[in-house]
C-alpha cells in the first residue's frame, strides 16, 4: 500500500487515536519514508523535548490570549465571541501534509457532538494558507473551522511556536512538506502538538502539549473538564 492507502486503511480501523498514530508511525518509519528523513524527524523530536520547550508552553491556570483569526473563507472568528457562548476547545494543527495531525482532526470531529453537547466550541489553529485549510476540512470531513494563524503569531502567544533547524527543513522538503509553500511565508516555524480547553473567563483548564507530534491524547480526556465547566454554569 502507498502512503494514502496506508493512511486510509488505518483510519478505517477500530483503533483508538493513539493506536492509529502508533500503527501509522510503524509503517511510515519502516516503509513509507526515506531512512535519512526518518532519522531527522526522530532527532528533531528528541532535541525539541530536550530543549524544555513543551514545559514553557501555556498550561492549566494560565490565561489564554484573546485572538481573532480568519476561517478558510476569510470570515473573522473571535475567541471572545466563542467564549461568550461557552468554553472553547482549541487544537493547534501543523498542516494538511501531516498525517498524525489529520488523524487527530478526524478523532476530534468524531467527538464534536459530545463536545458541543457540553456547551463548548471547537476550532483548529494552523499556520497554513486558506486553500490548504479548506482541503484539510474537506478531506477530514470537518464540521469545525481551521483558523489561519499567519506566521504562527497566536501559537507564539501560547509559547508553542518553534523554528525548524536546517537539517529538518531538508527532510521536510524530501517528504513534500515544503512549509514556505504550504504556509505562504518562509519562517520555517511550526506549533508543537497542543490541545487546550479554555474557560469563559479565558483561564486554561486543560492543556496537553507534546514535543512529539506522534503523541496525541484521546478527545474523551477533555470530557470531565467540560462536564465540570457545564455544572458550574447550570
Amino acid at each position: 500500500m502507498n502512503f494514502q492507502e496506508t493512511f486510509a486503511h488505518i483510519l478505517q480501523s477500530d483503533l483508538p487515536l493513539q493506536g492509529k498514530l502508533d500503527a501509522f508511525k510503524v509503517e511510515f518509519d519502516t516503509r513509507l519514508a526515506p531512512p535519512a528523513a526518518v532519522e531527522a524527524l526522530h532527532r528533531s523530536v528528541d532535541e525539541l523535548i530536550a530543549s524544555g520547550a513543551p514545559a514553557r508552553a501555556l498550561k492549566v491556570g494560565d490565561v489564554a490570549p484573546a485572538f481573532t483569526l480568519p476561517d478558510p473563507d476569510g470570515n473573522p472568528v473571535s475567541s471572545e465571541a466563542l467564549l461568550a457562548k461557552g468554553p472553547l476547545v482549541a487544537t493547534f494543527y501543523r498542516g494538511v501534509w501531516c498525517p498524525y495531525c489529520n488523524y487527530e482532526l478526524t478523532a476530534l470531529e468524531a467527538a464534536r457532538p459530545q463536545i458541543e453537547a457540553r456547551g463548548a466550541s471547537l476550532v483548529a489553529i494552523s499556520q497554513q494558507l486558506a486553500p490548504n485549510s479548506r482541503k484539510s476540512q474537506r478531506q477530514n470531513g470537518l464540521g469545525f473551522p481551521i483558523l489561519g494563524d499567519h506566521a504562527g503569531e497566536v501559537a507564539s502567544q501560547f509559547n508553542l511556536r518553534w523554528t525548524l533547524p536546517e537539517y529538518l527543513r531538508v527532510a521536510h522538503r524530501t517528504l513534500g512538506a515544503d512549509l514556505p509553500i504550504f504556509n505562504g511565508e518562509d519562517s520555517w516555524t511550526l506549533p508543537m502538538s497542543a490541545r487546550y480547553v479554555i474557560a469563559q473567563d479565558r483561564t486554561i483548564v486543560y492543556a496537553e502539549v507534546n514535543g512529539d507530534y506522534t503523541r496525541r491524547p484521546e478527545p474523551s480526556l477533555m470530557f470531565p473538564v467540560l462536564d465540570q465547566l457545564a455544572s458550574r454554569r447550570s
